[in-house]
């Protein structure tokens, strides 16, 4: 073997173990910031009430405004923390959650539904945010406890890289997923010209915020 030969080698070699070492880091991180995620989203009722305590409406209004845009960060952030579930190649190589791909698609719809409706003031729309936060919870978390971090006799069928053929289908059908959203996101904004669809909001829901 050449010298070339040998430093391509290892080159390649680190590379290769430093995408598995960041791909594994995000599959750990992703489940703490699904915790957040839902706590945030579940304390909903805690942060009004909170407001409701406050004598000053700027604390009020700053609270508010710190909750929503942690909230929501937190939502970009697990969608982009997941494009490595977009992947055939990564999904076969690594040990991720099978259904990993579904999850960040949910995550997706929770940003189209806020694009398009409005959940902290609409009832449906709240509660379909929800049931597509709950949904992508237990995508990622059933796997992740009972396959990658499970030792079960199903284990290994839970896992990307020992069910690499359903992993790669499960992976192209979030592409899909996230395709159409997608398109359906870029014709909403282009429609409304990127404002809201103004709706009338209670005057209980209005006092709950201020």
């Amino acid at each position: 073997m050449s010298v070339q030969q040998l430093t391509t080698a290892i080159i390649s070699g680190i590379n290769a173990g430093g995408e598995q070492f960041l791909e594994g880091t995000l599959a750990a991180t992703l489940p703490i910031l699904w915790l957040l995620l839902l706590g945030l989203h579940l304390g909903r009722p805690y942060i009004l009430d909170m407001i409701d305590r406050f004598t000053l409406r700027l604390g009020a209004d700053l609270l508010w405004l710190v909750y929503m845009a942690l909230r929501d960060i937190l939502i970009i952030s697990g969608v982009v923390m997941s494009f490595m579930f977009f992947f055939p190649d990564v999904v076969t190589t690594d040990a991720l959650p099978i259904t990993g791909g579904l999850a960040a698609a949910s995550l997706f719809a929770v940003l189209l539904v806020k694009l398009m409706g409005d959940p902290d003031n609409d009832l449906r729309d709240f509660r379909l945010t929800t049931t597509l936060l709950g949904l992508g919870a237990l995508f990622y978390f059933v796997p992740y406890v009972l396959g990658v971090q499970g030792n079960f006799p199903f284990s290994s069928w839970l896992v990307t890289n020992t069910n690499a053929g359903l992993a790669v289908i499960l992976s192209y059908v979030s592409v899909g997923l996230l395709a159409v959203m997608g398109a359906i996101a870029a014709w909403y904004a282009l429609k409304t010209g990127g404002r809201a669809v103004e709706t009338e909001i209670p005057a209980a829901n209005e006092q709950k915020r201020t």
